[in-house]
């Protein structure tokens, strides 16, 4: 017979079993909870930061479960990709800055805003976004597309842009008659770029924007002066100030290499007169021009010979031939691809050539820095930070920009994996 005491010593051990027990399984249920927590805020977050908008409680359950299923978001940062605001708003500003000197996100819709938001809706291989063949327009939207205005994309503006029957893929050949399809080198060859980047100047704008908005660096770091100086052009001082030490200690590290490639577009120009993109005209008008809206025999734009009296021994463009000279030197580092792609040979030297904006299009677009840029802007929209600051975030982008170049260049995956990488506060 128990005493009292072993009694009482039965019945605290039989208590504290059961509060172990109901412990056990609070701990359980309430962390099953909080895990599930944590997951509805994390496709809370990815839908907010890709479409700038709530997400409905029926696509917060479906990407709620998407995760909870799959053990990371980028299934459900597809998901939230169907909202149209992530056309209409979020992929707007992400592109518009690009297509203006300013760099502003306050312009309207335009032709290269548009093809941009088109490319990365359909899944295309955004390599050529700066050499394809390609223009997206309103389907049904008046006024109808003209390449001399845009005000068929105010238009089209305040409509669907996730919609495939709303904005359609078209080709610049066909909407441009003055544009052979051999001529076009994607959003280069847009209207909105060439109001931007070819219009009066010397067409190195275009160049100088190019590498910023699809490289992701300026002209200054790219300076080299090691590099041949054969290309550099008649309106280039050889002596500025009176100091030809400027020139070759200074000027020539980046005119060498960007009057090499910007032989590209020697044959292109906006014509601020009829408000479009010209090129390689030979008729009458053209040649009389005397004007930057002008053209030389051959079908020159007047700016590649204008101010010859600089420096009369310079280049003299005769064709729309480039060479890349930064190949070699410090801005190999670029990556160039090798072989290079279609249309583009190495000399014995190891430099590249081509003839026309096509071919250099393509010779940018399959370098890695061209692949990583895409990767580091998707970061920023959707991390709001750069990611050079952290250590972890330029081991993601490495890692999403192998993935990229890997898996056909698509620019959605891209904003999955940087979404995903996000969800949870750092």
């Amino acid at each position: 017979m128990l005493s009292n005491r072993d009694n009482m010593s039965q019945i605290i051990r039989s208590s504290l079993k059961c509060a172990g027990r109901l412990l056990i399984a609070t701990s359980l249920l309430t962390g099953g909870i909080a895990q599930a927590g944590i997951e509805r805020d994390q496709a809370r977050r990815i839908h907010e930061r890709l479409t700038g908008v709530p997400p409905t409680n029926a696509v917060l359950d479906t990407m709620e479960q998407m995760i909870i299923s799959d053990g990371n978001g980028e299934r459900a940062a597809l998901e939230a990709m169907k909202n149209p605001a992530f056309y209409n708003v979020t992929l707007k500003n992400y592109i518009t800055p690009w297509t203006n000197e300013a760099q502003t996100l306050f312009a309207p819709l335009n032709d290269y805003t548009a093809t941009v938001i088109g490319m990365i809706r359909d899944d295309l291989d955004f390599r050529g976004v700066l050499y394809d063949d390609i223009l997206y327009t309103g389907n049904n939207v008046t006024p109808a597309y003209s390449p001399a205005s845009n005000a068929h994309y105010v238009a089209l503006e305040s409509m669907d842009l996730s919609d495939p029957t709303v904005l359609v893929r078209n080709t610049q050949s066909a909407m441009n008659p003055q544009l052979p399809a051999a001529a076009t080198a994607g959003v280069i060859t847009t209207r909105a770029a060439a109001e931007a980047f070819f219009k009066d100047g010397t067409n190195r704008a275009m160049f100088r924007f190019t590498f910023m908005n699809h490289m992701c660096t300026d002209l200054e770091p790219l300076k080299d002066v090691s590099r041949v100086p054969d290309r550099v052009r008649q309106d280039a001082s050889r002596s500025p100030g009176g100091d030809s030490r400027i020139f070759m200690f200074s000027c020539v590290g980046c005119h060498a290499g960007m009057d090499g490639l910007g032989g590209a577009y020697a044959k292109y120009n906006f014509n601020t007169v009829t408000g479009q993109l010209d090129y390689n005209r030979t008729d009458a008008a053209a040649l009389a021009d005397t004007s930057l809206n002008g053209y030389v025999a051959g079908g020159l734009s007047m700016k590649y010979l204008n101010n010859a009296d600089n420096f009369k021994p310079g280049y003299i463009a005769t064709d729309e031939s480039w060479v890349n000279y930064w190949r070699n030197g410090q801005n190999k580092l670029l990556g160039w691809k090798t072989p290079p792609p279609a249309g583009v040979t190495l000399d014995e030297r190891g430099h590249a050539n081509g003839s026309g904006a096509k071919s250099m299009g393509a010779e940018l677009a399959n370098s890695q820095a061209f692949a990583r840029c895409q990767v580091k802007k998707a970061f920023q929209a959707v991390c709001l930070h750069d990611p050079d600051q952290y250590s972890a975030d330029r081991s993601s982008v490495d890692a999403i920009t192998t993935d990229f170049m890997s898996n056909g260049y698509n620019m959605k995956s891209v904003f999955a994996k940087v979404a995903d990488y996000c969800k949870t506060p750092k």
